[in-house]
């Protein structure tokens, strides 16, 4: 990272080593708090008036100019992301988190300012939007396409991937950094997830047989031995294409990779297990590793069958009135 100022660098570099944080999550932290700054710099008139904002330095930024800072500051900020910007709340939400986490940092980690000014920054109201999944019909269709591959060894490796995202609900870079020796017992599989913690997925029979099935062909010239998918170039695949991947199979079974991602395979995932294995949200928390049950909430507002069904239960639903 360059133009950076040495309090935002010490910040990022304390989230990473001393809180753990993913180098995805710091870099998004840099930037939301970049895009402040110079939202700063631009609303003390700090700059010229004609400098692009792109192009506004934040590297002279100090302590005397954050020591200026008040809650005004910061809601105007939320507001250019919101009207400027046309941030979604998501997005908002995420830049309000940065900013909380930083103030936080100076003010009770290290004691450089005399107050916080992010202490009582509200994050904007959720927006209550339903995850994007696949049906079960376009999650076999998805298969069968793989299963076309008339390459054994990308036949038997996307198999087997796609197979781990429908039905364990990995992230995208837990499955990349995946390993041949995390595999314990034949059906345990130990994933880093976010803020670097280690869970434990339970492994489905469909799972272990495509696993099984691929590491019998998998290179053993790979220059990455301890990698589970390996690439055309036997390095361990990458996010990025392991992505362009999903994107190729996605398009062949007619979904569209711009509505559709590894992300989204998640989501198919959860979805499954909710909508037919009866699986309890505590226990749907702990398989997809999320920090908050609230976060997992989302999948018991997708099935309306689901629903329908508990208000035909009710005893009292078959009561006639006997007066009519």
């Amino acid at each position: 990272m360059t133009d950076i100022p040495m309090l935002l660098e010490d910040y990022l570099n304390y989230m990473e080593t001393i809180k753990g944080v993913s180098p995805n999550t710091v870099k998004e932290y840099f930037l939301d708090l970049r895009t402040f700054f110079r939202f700063i710099k631009q609303r003390y008139k700090l700059v010229e008036q004609d400098l692009k904002f792109d192009d506004i330095n934040i590297s002279d930024v100090d302590l005397d100019l954050i020591s200026k800072l008040g809650i005004q500051d910061l809601h105007a900020y939320i507001s250019y992301a919101d009207k400027k910007r046309e941030n979604n709340n998501y997005t908002k939400s995420r830049k309000v988190a940065s900013l909380r986490s930083f103030f936080d940092y100076l003010y009770s980690k290290v004691n450089l300012i005399d107050k916080n000014p992010a202490e009582a920054l509200e994050f904007p109201k959720k927006e209550n939007r339903h995850p994007v999944y696949l049906t079960l019909e376009q999650s076999e269709s998805l298969l069968n396409n793989v299963l076309e591959n008339k390459n054994e060894e990308y036949r038997k490796r996307d198999y087997a991937i796609i197979m781990l995202f429908l039905n364990c609900g990995l992230r995208l870079s837990e499955l990349a950094s995946i390993d041949i020796d995390k595999i314990k017992d034949n059906d345990t599989l130990s994933v880093i997830g976010k803020g670097n913690k280690e869970r434990t997925i339970f492994l489905n029979e469909a799972c272990v047989s495509a696993i099984k099935d691929y590491l019998e062909i998998r290179p053993q010239n790979s220059k990455d031995s301890k990698a589970m998918f390996i690439s055309k170039r036997k390095n361990r695949m990458s996010n990025r294409a392991i992505q362009h991947m999903i994107d190729r199979y996605l398009e062949k079974s007619g979904l569209d990779p711009s509505i559709y991602s590894t992300h989204k395979l998640r989501h198919t995932a959860a979805t499954l297990m909710y909508k037919y294995g009866n699986v309890d949200i505590r226990a749907l928390q702990e398989i997809l590793g999320h920090e908050s049950v609230s976060t997992t909430q989302i999948y018991t507002h997708i099935d309306d069958d689901r629903l329908r069904d508990a208000i035909k239960s009710n005893p009292l639903s078959n009561r006639k009135n006997k007066k009519s």
